[in-house]
Protein backbone atom coordinates (compact mmCIF):
# COMPACT_ATOMS: atom_id res chain seq x y z
CA UNK A 1 0.00 0.00 0.00
CA UNK A 2 1.12 3.25 -1.12
CA UNK A 3 1.97 6.16 2.00
CA UNK A 4 -1.34 7.66 1.99
CA UNK A 5 -2.20 7.49 5.85
CA UNK A 6 -5.78 8.08 4.78
CA UNK A 7 -5.10 4.16 4.01
CA UNK A 8 -5.86 1.20 5.86
CA UNK A 9 -5.50 -2.86 6.12
CA UNK A 10 -6.01 -4.83 8.82
CA UNK A 11 -3.31 -6.92 7.34
CA UNK A 12 -0.43 -4.16 7.97
CA UNK A 13 -2.03 -3.19 10.94
CA UNK A 14 -1.00 -6.88 12.08
CA UNK A 15 1.76 -8.26 10.19
CA UNK A 16 3.23 -5.06 8.09
CA UNK A 17 6.62 -5.86 7.48
CA UNK A 18 8.06 -2.82 10.15
CA UNK A 19 6.01 -4.98 12.62
CA UNK A 20 7.60 -8.50 11.30
CA UNK A 21 10.96 -7.01 11.63
CA UNK A 22 10.49 -5.90 15.59
CA UNK A 23 8.19 -9.69 16.27
CA UNK A 24 8.58 -11.85 13.33
CA UNK A 25 10.63 -14.17 15.06
CA UNK A 26 8.05 -14.52 18.27
CA UNK A 27 5.81 -17.11 18.82
CA UNK A 28 2.40 -16.54 17.26
CA UNK A 29 0.38 -19.36 18.08
CA UNK A 30 0.85 -22.38 19.94
CA UNK A 31 -1.78 -25.31 18.31
CA UNK A 32 -1.67 -29.07 18.64
CA UNK A 33 1.85 -29.78 19.92
CA UNK A 34 3.32 -27.11 17.26
CA UNK A 35 4.83 -23.45 17.17
CA UNK A 36 4.28 -20.77 14.39
CA UNK A 37 5.57 -17.48 14.37
CA UNK A 38 4.49 -14.17 13.09
CA UNK A 39 6.88 -14.28 10.07
CA UNK A 40 5.32 -17.77 8.90
CA UNK A 41 1.67 -16.69 9.68
CA UNK A 42 2.35 -14.10 7.21
CA UNK A 43 3.53 -16.08 4.89
CA UNK A 44 0.02 -18.47 5.49
CA UNK A 45 -1.87 -15.31 4.91
CA UNK A 46 -0.17 -14.61 1.58
CA UNK A 47 -0.71 -18.14 0.80
CA UNK A 48 -4.68 -17.91 1.74
CA UNK A 49 -5.07 -14.61 -0.24
CA UNK A 50 -3.87 -15.80 -3.46
CA UNK A 51 -6.19 -18.84 -2.99
CA UNK A 52 -8.91 -16.80 -2.09
CA UNK A 53 -8.42 -14.48 -4.79
CA UNK A 54 -8.25 -17.19 -7.63
CA UNK A 55 -11.53 -18.65 -6.24
CA UNK A 56 -13.22 -15.58 -7.71
CA UNK A 57 -13.25 -13.54 -4.82
CA UNK A 58 -13.01 -9.88 -5.14
CA UNK A 59 -13.72 -6.42 -3.08
CA UNK A 60 -16.57 -6.85 -1.14
CA UNK A 61 -16.86 -10.52 -2.18
CA UNK A 62 -18.06 -12.27 0.78
CA UNK A 63 -15.37 -15.35 2.16
CA UNK A 64 -17.60 -17.66 5.11
CA UNK A 65 -15.11 -19.41 6.97
CA UNK A 66 -16.44 -22.76 8.80
CA UNK A 67 -13.42 -23.30 10.58
CA UNK A 68 -12.26 -24.67 14.10
CA UNK A 69 -9.89 -22.37 16.44
CA UNK A 70 -6.69 -22.60 14.13
CA UNK A 71 -4.48 -20.80 12.60
CA UNK A 72 -5.77 -21.58 9.40
CA UNK A 73 -9.09 -19.48 11.04
CA UNK A 74 -6.56 -15.94 11.43
CA UNK A 75 -4.88 -16.83 8.15
CA UNK A 76 -7.93 -17.19 6.48
CA UNK A 77 -9.22 -14.13 8.22
CA UNK A 78 -6.59 -11.89 7.61
CA UNK A 79 -5.88 -13.39 3.60
CA UNK A 80 -9.93 -11.95 3.06
CA UNK A 81 -9.83 -8.69 4.19
CA UNK A 82 -5.98 -7.99 2.65
CA UNK A 83 -7.77 -8.64 -0.85
CA UNK A 84 -11.11 -6.36 0.28
CA UNK A 85 -12.97 -8.91 0.85
CA UNK A 86 -15.37 -9.20 3.85
CA UNK A 87 -14.83 -12.35 6.02
CA UNK A 88 -17.90 -14.47 7.41
CA UNK A 89 -17.25 -16.77 10.35
CA UNK A 90 -19.92 -19.30 11.24
CA UNK A 91 -20.39 -20.90 14.23
CA UNK A 92 -19.06 -24.47 13.67
CA UNK A 93 -21.94 -25.56 16.43
CA UNK A 94 -25.02 -24.53 14.26
CA UNK A 95 -27.38 -26.78 12.98
CA UNK A 96 -27.11 -27.08 9.02
CA UNK A 97 -30.17 -24.80 8.12
CA UNK A 98 -28.56 -21.94 10.35
CA UNK A 99 -25.55 -22.40 8.27
CA UNK A 100 -27.60 -22.33 5.25
CA UNK A 101 -29.56 -19.58 5.94
CA UNK A 102 -26.06 -16.96 7.03
CA UNK A 103 -24.77 -18.55 3.59
CA UNK A 104 -27.70 -17.14 1.39
CA UNK A 105 -28.20 -14.21 3.57
CA UNK A 106 -24.65 -12.82 3.41
CA UNK A 107 -24.36 -13.89 -0.29
CA UNK A 108 -20.80 -15.77 0.58
CA UNK A 109 -19.19 -16.02 -2.96
CA UNK A 110 -16.57 -19.24 -1.00
CA UNK A 111 -16.91 -21.08 2.10
CA UNK A 112 -13.90 -22.22 3.65
CA UNK A 113 -14.74 -25.52 5.65
CA UNK A 114 -13.40 -28.20 8.20
CA UNK A 115 -12.96 -30.93 6.17
CA UNK A 116 -14.78 -33.01 8.69
CA UNK A 117 -17.67 -30.64 8.86
CA UNK A 118 -18.69 -30.83 5.03
CA UNK A 119 -21.08 -33.73 5.82
CA UNK A 120 -23.30 -31.52 8.39
CA UNK A 121 -23.87 -29.28 5.59
CA UNK A 122 -27.83 -29.63 4.39
CA UNK A 123 -27.46 -31.54 1.05
CA UNK A 124 -31.09 -30.28 -0.11
CA UNK A 125 -30.19 -26.85 0.17
CA UNK A 126 -30.91 -25.09 -3.18
CA UNK A 127 -28.09 -24.78 -5.40
CA UNK A 128 -28.23 -21.03 -6.36
CA UNK A 129 -27.00 -20.24 -2.51
CA UNK A 130 -24.02 -23.05 -2.68
CA UNK A 131 -21.05 -20.68 -2.82
CA UNK A 132 -17.49 -22.41 -4.18
CA UNK A 133 -16.53 -24.98 -1.20
CA UNK A 134 -12.83 -24.97 -0.26
CA UNK A 135 -11.71 -27.84 2.84
CA UNK A 136 -9.44 -27.21 4.95
CA UNK A 137 -8.09 -29.88 7.67
CA UNK A 138 -6.84 -27.67 10.15
CA UNK A 139 -4.95 -31.46 11.78
CA UNK A 140 -2.76 -31.03 9.23
CA UNK A 141 -2.98 -27.33 8.22
CA UNK A 142 -3.55 -28.31 4.35
CA UNK A 143 -6.19 -26.97 2.01
CA UNK A 144 -7.50 -30.35 0.82
CA UNK A 145 -8.32 -29.44 -2.68
CA UNK A 146 -5.06 -27.59 -3.39
CA UNK A 147 -3.16 -31.70 -3.79
CA UNK A 148 -3.15 -31.75 -7.49
CA UNK A 149 -5.37 -28.82 -8.39
CA UNK A 150 -5.46 -25.46 -10.45
CA UNK A 151 -5.92 -24.03 -6.91
CA UNK A 152 -2.46 -24.79 -5.79
CA UNK A 153 -1.27 -21.04 -4.95
CA UNK A 154 2.54 -19.71 -4.96
CA UNK A 155 4.09 -17.05 -6.21
CA UNK A 156 4.43 -13.32 -5.46
CA UNK A 157 1.81 -12.08 -3.18
CA UNK A 158 -1.34 -10.92 -4.17
CA UNK A 159 -1.56 -6.89 -4.42
CA UNK A 160 -3.42 -5.65 -1.14
CA UNK A 161 -7.15 -3.72 -1.89
CA UNK A 162 -6.55 0.41 -0.84
CA UNK A 163 -9.00 -0.20 1.71
CA UNK A 164 -9.59 2.62 4.68
CA UNK A 165 -10.80 2.82 8.34
CA UNK A 166 -14.22 2.60 6.82
CA UNK A 167 -14.02 -0.33 4.53
CA UNK A 168 -16.02 -3.33 5.23
CA UNK A 169 -14.43 -6.06 6.64
CA UNK A 170 -16.49 -8.21 8.23
CA UNK A 171 -20.19 -9.78 9.67
CA UNK A 172 -20.57 -11.31 12.39
CA UNK A 173 -23.88 -12.96 13.31
CA UNK A 174 -25.59 -12.85 16.22
CA UNK A 175 -26.16 -16.39 18.05
CA UNK A 176 -29.94 -16.27 16.85
CA UNK A 177 -31.34 -17.59 20.41
CA UNK A 178 -34.74 -15.57 19.95
CA UNK A 179 -34.77 -15.11 16.24
CA UNK A 180 -33.05 -15.14 12.70
CA UNK A 181 -29.65 -14.75 12.98
CA UNK A 182 -28.74 -11.12 12.17
CA UNK A 183 -25.56 -10.40 10.51
CA UNK A 184 -23.17 -7.21 12.24
CA UNK A 185 -21.23 -5.32 9.80
CA UNK A 186 -17.59 -3.75 11.06
CA UNK A 187 -15.03 -2.50 9.35
CA UNK A 188 -11.37 -2.38 9.15
CA UNK A 189 -10.84 0.31 11.74
CA UNK A 190 -13.21 -1.48 14.29
CA UNK A 191 -10.67 -3.83 15.59
CA UNK A 192 -7.66 -1.21 16.25
CA UNK A 193 -10.29 1.07 18.50
CA UNK A 194 -11.36 -1.92 20.64
CA UNK A 195 -7.10 -2.74 20.98
CA UNK A 196 -6.51 1.08 21.66
CA UNK A 197 -9.27 1.59 24.30
CA UNK A 198 -10.23 -1.92 26.06
CA UNK A 199 -6.82 -3.69 25.62
CA UNK A 200 -4.98 -1.21 26.21
CA UNK A 201 -6.78 0.08 29.35
CA UNK A 202 -8.07 -2.92 30.65
CA UNK A 203 -5.58 -6.11 29.71
CA UNK A 204 -2.23 -4.18 29.45
CA UNK A 205 -1.03 -7.29 27.24
CA UNK A 206 2.31 -7.88 25.85
CA UNK A 207 4.49 -9.72 23.82
CA UNK A 208 5.18 -12.06 26.89
CA UNK A 209 2.00 -12.59 27.62
CA UNK A 210 0.52 -15.80 26.76
CA UNK A 211 -3.30 -15.60 26.46
CA UNK A 212 -6.37 -18.30 26.19
CA UNK A 213 -10.13 -17.88 25.71
CA UNK A 214 -12.36 -21.08 25.86
CA UNK A 215 -14.89 -18.80 24.09
CA UNK A 216 -14.65 -19.07 19.75
CA UNK A 217 -12.98 -16.96 17.44
CA UNK A 218 -16.29 -17.27 15.73
CA UNK A 219 -17.90 -15.12 18.59
CA UNK A 220 -16.94 -11.13 18.67
CA UNK A 221 -15.87 -11.92 22.70
CA UNK A 222 -13.75 -14.58 21.31
CA UNK A 223 -12.25 -12.92 17.83
CA UNK A 224 -11.24 -10.34 20.24
CA UNK A 225 -9.27 -12.41 22.94
CA UNK A 226 -7.55 -14.92 20.14
CA UNK A 227 -6.66 -12.67 17.20
CA UNK A 228 -6.99 -8.43 17.81
CA UNK A 229 -5.65 -8.50 21.45
CA UNK A 230 -2.86 -10.74 21.17
CA UNK A 231 -1.59 -10.27 18.02
CA UNK A 232 -1.13 -6.38 18.10
CA UNK A 233 0.29 -7.10 21.14
CA UNK A 234 2.90 -9.55 20.08
CA UNK A 235 1.88 -12.55 22.41
CA UNK A 236 1.03 -15.75 22.13
CA UNK A 237 -2.12 -17.79 21.52
CA UNK A 238 -2.35 -20.89 22.85
CA UNK A 239 -5.33 -22.45 20.13
CA UNK A 240 -7.81 -25.19 21.12
CA UNK A 241 -10.28 -26.20 19.02
CA UNK A 242 -12.06 -28.97 21.12
CA UNK A 243 -15.02 -28.68 23.60
CA UNK A 244 -13.06 -29.17 27.36
CA UNK A 245 -14.64 -30.55 30.18
CA UNK A 246 -14.11 -28.80 33.58
CA UNK A 247 -11.19 -31.79 34.48
CA UNK A 248 -9.47 -31.51 31.02
CA UNK A 249 -9.58 -27.56 30.98
CA UNK A 250 -7.84 -27.40 34.23
CA UNK A 251 -5.34 -30.00 33.01
CA UNK A 252 -4.84 -28.22 29.73
CA UNK A 253 -4.07 -24.56 31.54
CA UNK A 254 -1.78 -26.41 33.82
CA UNK A 255 0.09 -28.03 31.30
CA UNK A 256 -0.06 -25.19 28.87
CA UNK A 257 0.44 -22.35 31.08
CA UNK A 258 -1.53 -19.23 30.24
CA UNK A 259 -0.76 -15.92 31.83
CA UNK A 260 -3.98 -14.66 30.89
CA UNK A 261 -7.35 -16.51 30.50
CA UNK A 262 -11.43 -15.40 29.07
CA UNK A 263 -13.85 -17.49 29.84
CA UNK A 264 -17.45 -17.37 30.27
CA UNK A 265 -19.51 -17.40 33.90
CA UNK A 266 -20.51 -21.29 33.27
CA UNK A 267 -16.56 -22.32 32.34
CA UNK A 268 -15.40 -20.73 35.93
CA UNK A 269 -18.15 -22.03 37.67
CA UNK A 270 -17.32 -25.48 36.39
CA UNK A 271 -14.12 -24.79 37.55
CA UNK A 272 -14.93 -24.40 40.94
CA UNK A 273 -17.16 -26.91 41.00
CA UNK A 274 -14.51 -29.61 39.71
CA UNK A 275 -12.28 -28.15 42.25
CA UNK A 276 -14.62 -28.50 45.35
CA UNK A 277 -15.64 -32.09 44.54
CA UNK A 278 -11.39 -32.53 44.64
CA UNK A 279 -9.98 -32.19 41.85
CA UNK A 280 -6.63 -30.65 40.98
CA UNK A 281 -7.06 -26.88 39.80
CA UNK A 282 -3.40 -24.73 39.06
CA UNK A 283 -4.29 -21.54 38.22
CA UNK A 284 -0.11 -20.41 39.70
CA UNK A 285 0.55 -18.92 35.93
CA UNK A 286 -2.08 -16.69 35.42
CA UNK A 287 -2.35 -12.83 36.10
CA UNK A 288 -5.20 -12.10 34.63
CA UNK A 289 -9.13 -13.36 34.50
CA UNK A 290 -11.54 -12.05 32.24
CA UNK A 291 -15.62 -12.85 31.77
CA UNK A 292 -17.92 -11.45 29.53
CA UNK A 293 -21.28 -12.90 27.32
CA UNK A 294 -23.46 -12.53 30.37
CA UNK A 295 -23.52 -11.41 33.75
CA UNK A 296 -20.66 -12.73 36.35
CA UNK A 297 -22.65 -13.65 39.41
CA UNK A 298 -21.28 -11.80 42.67
CA UNK A 299 -21.21 -15.17 44.35
CA UNK A 300 -18.94 -17.15 41.36
CA UNK A 301 -16.50 -13.92 41.47
CA UNK A 302 -16.16 -14.11 45.25
CA UNK A 303 -16.05 -17.54 45.34
CA UNK A 304 -12.89 -17.48 42.50
CA UNK A 305 -10.66 -14.91 44.43
CA UNK A 306 -11.40 -16.78 47.69
CA UNK A 307 -10.20 -20.13 46.08
CA UNK A 308 -7.65 -19.09 43.64
CA UNK A 309 -7.03 -15.15 44.66
CA UNK A 310 -7.72 -14.35 41.53
CA UNK A 311 -10.13 -11.32 40.53
CA UNK A 312 -12.46 -12.04 37.28
CA UNK A 313 -12.81 -9.17 35.48
CA UNK A 314 -16.08 -8.88 34.53
CA UNK A 315 -17.26 -6.61 31.79
CA UNK A 316 -20.05 -6.44 28.91
CA UNK A 317 -19.83 -6.22 25.21
CA UNK A 318 -21.88 -7.03 22.24
CA UNK A 319 -22.10 -8.06 18.54
CA UNK A 320 -22.87 -4.74 17.57
CA UNK A 321 -20.28 -3.06 19.70
CA UNK A 322 -17.76 -5.81 18.88
CA UNK A 323 -15.78 -6.24 22.60
CA UNK A 324 -15.95 -4.91 25.72
CA UNK A 325 -17.20 -1.48 26.54
CA UNK A 326 -17.91 -1.36 30.15
CA UNK A 327 -15.81 -3.28 32.45
CA UNK A 328 -14.05 -3.87 36.16
CA UNK A 329 -10.30 -3.47 36.20
CA UNK A 330 -7.43 -4.62 38.25
CA UNK A 331 -7.27 -2.51 41.52
CA UNK A 332 -10.45 -1.38 40.38
CA UNK A 333 -13.56 -4.14 40.63
CA UNK A 334 -17.05 -4.47 42.49
CA UNK A 335 -18.60 -7.64 42.22
CA UNK A 336 -21.94 -7.92 40.60
CA UNK A 337 -20.68 -5.21 38.75
CA UNK A 338 -19.81 -4.78 35.28
CA UNK A 339 -17.40 -2.27 36.26
CA UNK A 340 -17.10 0.96 34.51
CA UNK A 341 -17.03 2.78 31.13
CA UNK A 342 -13.68 2.11 28.87
CA UNK A 343 -11.88 4.92 27.51
CA UNK A 344 -13.01 5.71 24.29
CA UNK A 345 -16.34 4.96 24.87
CA UNK A 346 -19.61 6.61 26.20
CA UNK A 347 -22.33 4.78 28.09
CA UNK A 348 -25.79 6.73 29.23
CA UNK A 349 -29.23 5.14 30.78
CA UNK A 350 -32.12 6.69 29.96
CA UNK A 351 -35.98 5.84 30.43
CA UNK A 352 -38.44 5.05 27.61
CA UNK A 353 -38.59 8.39 26.45
CA UNK A 354 -34.97 9.11 26.03
CA UNK A 355 -34.28 10.77 29.15
CA UNK A 356 -31.04 10.30 31.48
CA UNK A 357 -32.17 8.65 34.53
CA UNK A 358 -30.14 9.34 38.14
CA UNK A 359 -27.66 7.36 40.10
CA UNK A 360 -29.07 3.98 40.96
CA UNK A 361 -32.55 4.17 38.95
CA UNK A 362 -33.67 1.69 36.50
CA UNK A 363 -32.90 2.47 32.66
CA UNK A 364 -31.72 1.45 29.14
CA UNK A 365 -28.55 0.92 28.46
CA UNK A 366 -27.29 3.24 25.46
CA UNK A 367 -23.09 3.04 24.30
CA UNK A 368 -21.45 4.89 21.60
CA UNK A 369 -17.73 4.04 20.14
CA UNK A 370 -15.87 3.87 17.00
CA UNK A 371 -16.41 -0.22 17.32
CA UNK A 372 -19.83 0.15 16.77
CA UNK A 373 -21.06 -1.75 13.78
CA UNK A 374 -21.97 0.04 10.15
CA UNK A 375 -25.21 -1.76 10.65
CA UNK A 376 -27.33 -4.93 10.42
CA UNK A 377 -26.60 -6.51 7.01
CA UNK A 378 -29.68 -6.14 4.83
CA UNK A 379 -31.79 -4.72 7.25
CA UNK A 380 -31.62 -1.16 7.13
CA UNK A 381 -35.19 -0.69 9.24
CA UNK A 382 -33.20 -2.66 12.54
CA UNK A 383 -30.15 -0.37 11.73
CA UNK A 384 -32.03 2.62 12.27
CA UNK A 385 -34.16 1.43 15.15
CA UNK A 386 -30.91 0.31 16.89
CA UNK A 387 -28.62 3.03 15.88
CA UNK A 388 -29.33 7.23 17.09
CA UNK A 389 -26.71 9.64 16.29
CA UNK A 390 -24.02 6.98 17.02
CA UNK A 391 -25.85 5.62 20.03
CA UNK A 392 -26.12 2.05 20.17
CA UNK A 393 -29.35 0.90 21.81
CA UNK A 394 -27.84 -2.38 23.44
CA UNK A 395 -31.26 -3.86 24.80
CA UNK A 396 -29.86 -4.11 28.43
CA UNK A 397 -31.43 -2.49 31.67
CA UNK A 398 -28.82 -1.48 33.73
CA UNK A 399 -28.35 0.94 37.07
CA UNK A 400 -25.38 3.15 37.62
CA UNK A 401 -23.80 3.84 41.35
CA UNK A 402 -22.66 6.80 42.75
CA UNK A 403 -19.33 5.44 42.32
CA UNK A 404 -19.80 5.22 38.49
CA UNK A 405 -20.30 1.09 38.49
CA UNK A 406 -22.66 -0.30 36.23
CA UNK A 407 -24.80 -3.03 37.43
CA UNK A 408 -26.70 -5.23 34.93
CA UNK A 409 -30.72 -6.08 35.55
CA UNK A 410 -31.26 -7.77 32.70
CA UNK A 411 -32.34 -7.89 29.07
CA UNK A 412 -35.42 -5.38 28.58
CA UNK A 413 -37.18 -8.36 27.44
CA UNK A 414 -36.16 -10.27 30.95
CA UNK A 415 -37.65 -8.12 32.93
CA UNK A 416 -41.25 -8.15 34.12
CA UNK A 417 -43.61 -7.12 36.73
CA UNK A 418 -45.05 -9.19 39.73
CA UNK A 419 -47.66 -7.47 41.81
CA UNK A 420 -47.07 -4.28 39.92
CA UNK A 421 -43.31 -3.91 40.73
CA UNK A 422 -39.88 -4.24 38.21
CA UNK A 423 -37.95 -8.19 39.05
CA UNK A 424 -34.97 -8.03 37.88
CA UNK A 425 -34.11 -12.04 36.79
CA UNK A 426 -30.28 -11.68 37.97
CA UNK A 427 -30.95 -10.10 41.21
CA UNK A 428 -33.32 -13.06 42.63
CA UNK A 429 -30.52 -15.64 40.58
CA UNK A 430 -27.80 -14.29 42.56
CA UNK A 431 -29.67 -15.00 45.83
CA UNK A 432 -30.77 -18.33 44.78
CA UNK A 433 -27.24 -19.73 43.77
CA UNK A 434 -25.37 -18.52 47.37
CA UNK A 435 -28.01 -21.16 48.67
CA UNK A 436 -25.34 -24.03 49.38
CA UNK A 437 -27.37 -26.46 47.36
CA UNK A 438 -28.00 -24.50 44.42
CA UNK A 439 -25.46 -24.28 41.38
CA UNK A 440 -27.14 -22.78 38.71
CA UNK A 441 -30.61 -20.99 38.96
CA UNK A 442 -32.95 -18.82 36.32
CA UNK A 443 -35.50 -16.72 36.85
CA UNK A 444 -38.94 -15.93 34.79
CA UNK A 445 -42.15 -14.59 34.50
CA UNK A 446 -44.83 -17.02 34.88
CA UNK A 447 -48.24 -16.95 36.37
CA UNK A 448 -49.86 -18.15 39.90
CA UNK A 449 -52.67 -19.89 40.45
CA UNK A 450 -54.67 -17.00 39.95
CA UNK A 451 -53.67 -15.82 36.79
CA UNK A 452 -51.32 -12.90 38.41
CA UNK A 453 -47.72 -12.29 37.46
CA UNK A 454 -45.15 -14.05 39.74
CA UNK A 455 -41.65 -14.99 39.24
CA UNK A 456 -40.69 -18.64 38.40
CA UNK A 457 -36.99 -20.49 39.06
CA UNK A 458 -35.72 -23.37 37.17
CA UNK A 459 -32.47 -24.36 39.64
CA UNK A 460 -29.70 -26.70 39.17
CA UNK A 461 -28.43 -28.44 41.97
CA UNK A 462 -24.91 -29.19 43.62
CA UNK A 463 -26.04 -31.73 46.27
CA UNK A 464 -29.00 -33.34 47.78
CA UNK A 465 -32.12 -34.63 45.85
CA UNK A 466 -35.00 -32.07 44.20
CA UNK A 467 -37.72 -32.75 46.78
CA UNK A 468 -40.79 -30.37 47.51
CA UNK A 469 -39.14 -30.02 51.21
CA UNK A 470 -35.56 -28.35 49.25
CA UNK A 471 -38.08 -26.22 46.75
CA UNK A 472 -39.72 -24.65 49.92
CA UNK A 473 -36.26 -24.49 51.85
CA UNK A 474 -34.87 -22.45 48.63
CA UNK A 475 -38.01 -19.82 48.76
CA UNK A 476 -37.60 -19.51 52.53
CA UNK A 477 -34.03 -18.90 51.67
CA UNK A 478 -34.80 -16.19 48.89
CA UNK A 479 -37.93 -14.67 51.32
CA UNK A 480 -35.29 -13.83 53.76
CA UNK A 481 -33.23 -11.67 51.50
CA UNK A 482 -35.86 -10.57 49.06
CA UNK A 483 -39.26 -8.65 48.77
CA UNK A 484 -41.81 -10.82 49.04
CA UNK A 485 -42.86 -9.91 45.44
CA UNK A 486 -39.72 -10.78 43.75
CA UNK A 487 -39.90 -14.50 45.41
CA UNK A 488 -40.47 -17.58 43.12
CA UNK A 489 -44.00 -18.75 43.96
CA UNK A 490 -42.33 -22.01 43.12
CA UNK A 491 -39.04 -23.75 42.18
CA UNK A 492 -38.80 -26.76 39.05
CA UNK A 493 -35.97 -28.80 39.36
CA UNK A 494 -33.81 -29.29 36.18
CA UNK A 495 -30.86 -31.26 35.08
CA UNK A 496 -29.45 -28.46 33.14
CA UNK A 497 -29.94 -25.01 31.98
CA UNK A 498 -30.83 -24.56 27.74
CA UNK A 499 -28.31 -22.21 26.81
CA UNK A 500 -27.29 -20.89 22.98
CA UNK A 501 -23.56 -22.12 21.82
CA UNK A 502 -22.00 -18.62 23.18
CA UNK A 503 -23.34 -20.27 26.79
CA UNK A 504 -26.04 -17.54 27.46
CA UNK A 505 -29.06 -19.42 29.27
CA UNK A 506 -31.98 -19.40 26.93
CA UNK A 507 -34.78 -17.88 29.38
CA UNK A 508 -37.10 -17.63 26.96
CA UNK A 509 -37.47 -21.60 26.48
CA UNK A 510 -37.74 -21.62 29.98
CA UNK A 511 -40.47 -19.07 30.27
CA UNK A 512 -42.37 -21.14 27.57
CA UNK A 513 -41.89 -24.13 29.19
CA UNK A 514 -43.39 -22.55 32.53
CA UNK A 515 -46.54 -21.29 30.59
CA UNK A 516 -46.71 -25.02 28.63
CA UNK A 517 -46.85 -26.68 32.12
CA UNK A 518 -48.82 -24.51 33.68
CA UNK A 519 -51.49 -24.44 31.51
CA UNK A 520 -51.16 -28.44 31.42
CA UNK A 521 -49.69 -28.60 27.75
CA UNK A 522 -47.81 -31.77 26.46
CA UNK A 523 -45.31 -32.64 23.92
CA UNK A 524 -47.29 -35.97 23.37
Amino acid sequence: MSGDPSQFNLLDYFLGEERLRQIGYRTAFEFRGGRITYSELRDEVDHLARLIRRCGVNEGGRVALLLYDSPEFIACFLGAVSIGAVCVPINTFLPADDVEFILSDSGARLLIIESDLEDTMNPTAESAHRPTMLKVDTRTGTCVEQRDSDLAASGPCVERAVTTRETPAFLLYTSGSTGTPKGVLHLHGSIPFTVESYAASVLHLTSEDRVFSSSRMFFAYGLGNSLSFPLAAGATVILEPERMSAERLAKFIEDRNPTVFFGVPGVYLSLLEYRWSGGRVDLSGVRLCVSAGEALPAKISEDWQREFGLTILDGIGSTEMLHIFISNREGNSRSGSSGTVVEGYEARLVDDSGAEVGANELGNLWVRGDSAMAGYWNLPDLTEQTISDGWVRTGDIYRRDEAGFFHHIGRSDDCFKSRGMWVSPIEVESVLISHESVSEAAVVSSIDENGLATALAYVVIRQGEPSVALGDEICKFAGSRLPKYKVPSRIEFINEMPRTSTGKIQRYKLRAEGLRSKSGGSDD
